[in-house]
């Protein structure tokens, strides 16, 4: 197929705004705010409290620039739709291909490790098995039709956000010294053991790295409002919460961590949230929080097969992608696309079951580690150039804008770009780097290479970079 888009049945449009609502909510809590999060409290300290509210900061100004990109034009492709409008295909296939390597990869890690958590839960079991299972359910869930999915990850989120509130509610209680037995620690372990930051400023930088991981999944309502009801309105009250999810959910859950707990514990490091209820007696603990954690992985596995189908979906209708991946059931399923996505967690089970995996996983999550970098820096690039495109008169139309823009926009992309070059100076974020440069590259050369092979979709009034320009 020769052309910028390709014809198919059209995705349903059978969300709700209480499903969309849902799932922009729990797309934020994701394990790594459960497990993760103990490795950066136990390198960075207490004040790694101050690396979620900065990055936070900056993922809230970046949604919001997305936000007024996608009540626009709400997209199943989402970004990457509108960089192939702004910018040019390049950008929109590179964008969209890396993004979807990205989840790809996470539903592989995921499957893995969801397995072992279930295994700790039901021994006996091999985790392969764990693995396989899971992969099967929920990419029948994605099989059967987008209202599946969308109940399933309701329920995910309603769980992971009481669990979330019911943590931070003991935690407040604890701090207060309104529990029993138990007394408040005050701001000790906050000045004690090195105070802020006991190792300095040199492990921040790829705290924030990992951090960023963490906050990606918070754009899934802009690639999910595609198929709602009302896209506009749910997006726009989906993005208007951001702000709360992430200083409630992140900043205030860890900072109840880091007041009741002293940073450089062990039991912190493996779980810093079932430490803090262990250290509490809080009966069941351990068990409480693998169940927690494990539906996080599942929501992850559930949401990412969802948002990298959708996403290979629109590049094989833009014709970026295959056209095979444009086939749509009868229940408007992109089932081909659904198929490929989750084909990488199951042949993550294979290799679980013949061979040694860690090597293998460790450099698909290295060069996917500062992908989520990347798609901000595109998302700020689109918004930025689609509103210099714009009027006065569309500017003042849009249903969402950007704040302060466009200082705003130009600040947040000098943030991002700044993180970008100092992780080339340390030495613990340079390999992510490098490797995430290199798939980057690759995906930026097939988007140059595709542009300039099928002319129809270099759009020569809206591409940023005119490529036999600069051949020529």
């Amino acid at each position: 197929m020769t052309t910028s888009s390709r014809t198919s049945r059209p995705l349903e449009h059978t969300i709700n705004t209480r499903q969309l609502t849902m799932i922009g909510i729990g797309g934020v809590i994701g394990a790594g705010l459960f497990v993760g999060s103990g490795k950066v409290i136990s390198s960075a300290g207490p004040g790694i409290v101050f690396v979620y509210l900065g990055t936070g900061l900056v993922v809230i100004l970046v949604m919001r620039m997305l936000a007024e990109l996608a009540t626009a034009s709400p997209e199943s492709g989402s970004f990457s739709t509108y960089a192939s409008r702004e910018l040019g295909s390049w950008a929109g296939l590179a964008v969209g291909w890396l993004y979807s390597y990205h989840w790809c990869v996470t539903v592989a890690f995921e499957a893995i490790a969801g397995a072992a958590i279930a295994g700790q839960l039901v021994p006996g079991v091999p985790t392969w098995l764990w693995a396989l299972g899971f992969m099967a359910v929920l990419t029948g869930v994605n099989l059967a039709e987008v209202t599946s999915f969308a109940r399933f990850e309701f329920w995910f989120a309603m769980i992971k956000v009481a669990a979330i509130v019911a943590f931070m509610s003991i935690g407040v209680a604890a701090v207060s010294g309104l529990l029993p037995h138990v007394d408040s620690p005050g701001a000790s372990n906050w000045v004690d053991n090195g105070g802020l930051f006991p190792a300095g400023m040199a492990p921040l930088l790829p705290a924030a790295l990992t951090v960023f991981f963490s906050y990606f999944g918070t754009e899934l309502v802009t690639i999910a409002a595609g198929e709602a009801k009302d896209p506009v309105d749910a997006v726009r009250r989906s993005m208007r919460s951001v702000g709360w999810r992430i200083f409630v959910f992140y900043v205030g859950s860890i900072a109840v961590v880091v007041t009741l707990m002293p940073w450089n514990t062990a039991e912190i490091t493996k779980s810093p949230y079932t430490a803090v209820l262990n250290t509490l007696h809080i009966p069941g603990a351990q068990t409480i929080m693998n169940l927690v954690v494990l539906t996080a992985v599942l929501s992850c596995l559930n949401s990412g097969i969802y948002s990298s189908s959708r996403m290979l979906f629109s590049l094989s209708q833009r014709g970026e992608g295959p056209g095979v991946l444009t086939r749509v059931t009868g229940r408007g399923v992109p089932v081909n696309a659904v198929l490929g996505a989750s084909s990488a967690g199951f042949l993550a089970v294979i290799a679980n079951y013949f061979l040694p995996t860690g090597a293998v996983f460790t450099f698909l999550l290295s060069s996917s580690g500062a992908v989520a970098i990347v798609v901000y820096l595109c998302i700020c690039a689109t918004q930025i150039v689609g509103r210099r495109r714009k009027s006065a008169s569309e500017n003042a139309a849009l249903p969402v804008r950007m704040w302060g823009y466009p200082y705003l926009s130009y600040s947040v992309t000098a943030i991002l770009l700044i993180i970008i070059g100092a992780m080339a100076f340390s030495s613990t974020s340079w390999t992510p780097l490098m490797l995430t440069i290199v798939v980057t590259v690759a995906a930026v050369i097939a988007g140059v290479v595709h542009q300039k092979v099928h002319p129809a979709a270099r759009r020569p009034d809206t591409a940023l970079v005119d490529f036999d320009a600069v051949s020529d």
